[in-house]
Parts: C-alpha cells; sequence; structure tokens
C-alpha cells in the first residue's frame, strides 16, 4: 500500500482510501492515509460526488486504530451509520450539547456579532471569564456596574443562547471526545449559530486538551459542509487547528462543495487535498 504522508517510514497504521487506476482501467497499488501523525486534509467535490463517504471511511478505520479519536461533526444527520451494529467503536450523539464554559470568553461577543469592545460585548466577555454555566453568567450581568440597558441586552443574549439547546453543564468536553471510541455529533437538529458554538468548543476544546497535556488518543476533527463551519463563530477555532494544530497532534478533515468558500488558510496548510472527479472544460466547447 502506497500510505500518503508517511514520510519514508515503511510501518504503521492507515487508513485505507483506495486504489490508483492503472492505464488500462484496472485497480493499481492500494493507496492509504497515515494515521500514525497529524493531517490538515481538505476534501472537495460537487455535489453528490462521494465527499461525506469519503469522511466516512476515513473515520471509520480511524475509530479503528489505536490512539486515535476520531469526532465527526456531522450537519446533515448522515454518518449514524458509523455506529450500526459493532463492527466499528462509534457511538452518535443525538442532541450534543457542552459546557458553556468551553466556548472561550473572547468568543461570546462574536457570538452575537459584537465588537469586544461594545459595552454589552465587554459584559458578556467578563461574565464568561468569570463563570462557568449560563445562569452563573445571568448572575454575573445583574450585578455588573453598567447602565441597566446594558444589563438587559446582555442577559436577553445569554437567554437566546439558552433557547439553543446547546449549552449544558454535563455536555461534551474534551475528555469524553478523547475516549476510546469514534463520535458522531448529529447536529442535523440544530441551527446555524448553535452549530457554529458547538464546533467552536469541540475544536478550541481539543486543541486546549492536547496543547494542556499528553491524551493517550490524538483527535482526529472530521467536518462535513466545511464552508458553512467557517462562516462564523467557528471560524477561529478552526483556523487555530489548521495552523497550529499539527505541533499538539490534532487533525481535521474537512469536506466541503465551496473550497472557494473557505479562507485561504484551508488550502495553504492542507497536507493532503482529495478532489472527487475533478472536471475541466474545454474552453472551445464556447467559441
Amino acid at each position: 500500500m502506497h500510505v500518503l504522508g508517511r514520510d519514508g517510514r515503511t510501518e504503521g497504521t492507515a487508513a485505507r482510501l483506495g486504489t490508483y487506476r492503472a492505464a488500462d482501467g484496472s485497480d493499481g497499488a492500494a493507496v492509504g492515509l497515515d494515521l500514525d501523525g497529524p493531517h490538515a486534509a481538505l476534501v472537495v467535490g460537487k455535489r453528490g460526488y462521494g465527499k461525506s463517504y469519503t469522511l466516512g471511511v476515513l473515520a471509520e478505520d480511524a475509530a479503528r486504530a489505536p490512539g486515535v479519536a476520531p469526532v465527526v461533526i456531522d450537519p446533515m444527520g448522515g454518518f449514524d451509520g458509523l455506529a450500526a451494529g459493532s463492527v466499528v467503536p462509534a457511538r452518535v450523539v443525538d442532541s450534543p450539547a457542552v459546557p458553556a464554559s468551553t466556548l472561550p470568553a473572547a468568543a461570546w461577543p462574536d457570538l452575537f456579532d459584537l465588537s469586544p469592545t461594545d459595552p454589552v460585548g465587554a459584559v458578556l466577555w467578563e461574565a464568561a471569564a468569570a463563570a462557568d454555566t449560563l445562569d452563573g453568567m445571568a448572575t454575573h450581568v445583574e450585578a455588573a456596574g453598567v447602565d441597566a440597558g446594558v444589563r438587559r441586552a446582555a442577559r436577553n443574549h445569554l437567554t437566546l443562547a439558552d433557547s439553543w439547546d446547546v449549552f449544558d453543564a454535563d455536555g461534551l468536553d474534551a475528555t469524553a471526545l478523547l475516549s476510546g471510541e469514534a463520535t458522531v455529533l448529529d447536529c442535523s437538529t440544530l441551527g446555524d449559530r448553535a452549530a457554529s458554538v458547538l464546533i467552536h468548543a469541540v475544536a478550541s476544546g481539543l486543541y486546549a486538551a492536547c496543547v494542556d497535556g499528553r491524551p493517550s488518543r490524538l483527535p482526529w476533527v472530521f467536518l462535513d459542509e466545511a464552508h458553512a463551519a467557517f462562516d462564523g463563530v467557528a471560524s477561529s477555532a478552526l483556523e487555530t487547528l489548521l495552523t497550529r494544530g499539527r505541533t499538539p497532534g490534532v487533525s481535521l478533515i474537512a469536506a466541503t462543495q465551496r473550497p472557494g468558500a473557505l479562507p485561504t488558510t484551508a488550502v495553504s496548510q492542507a497536507d493532503l487535498l482529495v478532489a472527487h472527479r475533478l472536471i475541466v472544460f474545454s474552453s472551445n466547447l464556447y467559441r
């Protein structure tokens, strides 16, 4: 098997991607992806061309690999089959939620399109830094020495965040996600902002866990419909995985049908690009 990303090593664990196609159309040598080291990969292709299938194949082999903790962020509810039966050690979380404390304080103003220097944004930042739960943040806001209008606006934002059903004091944290099985986070019932909150919390939490210590399993984050995730509060956390995730050992495998909607770092930092059925049209057709 020809293993991508192995850097000259001849042994190790690999996920099977497929095979090369020989000149006569038959299958050639097998192709795999190295699972022993961190990667930033981009899977692109038109709608229906197999991007999600590729993510599923890689996540399935990663779930079986020792020392790897796959986390699949599933925006459409299409990866439930990964946990079907007992073939793959995986679980599906139907209503994923995270503790409010897993979202960094600096992200709270951005969550509501506020500047950190805006009075309401500043109060939310301070509340998130001081409390671990939405209730605790609300209490901090009520005691803040600011105008009543600022307190009211901040309180309303926290009430809105609570309505998203994505914050739970007993929700998923990095320890739970670094367990001995793959985790599929079904985000199909979450709105765009709630999904962004979840993705930011997962990405930043896993990154921090790997920076602060040496977990027994290294996280591989599989992200479908990545263009939507990069267009929101989750963008900064995902870009951190792309630009700085290699050193602590965090991998990001992102799939999209709109690579042009991703930040330039998504392409420039990728050490693997999987393009599904690249079609080139001749300009002669338009003459």
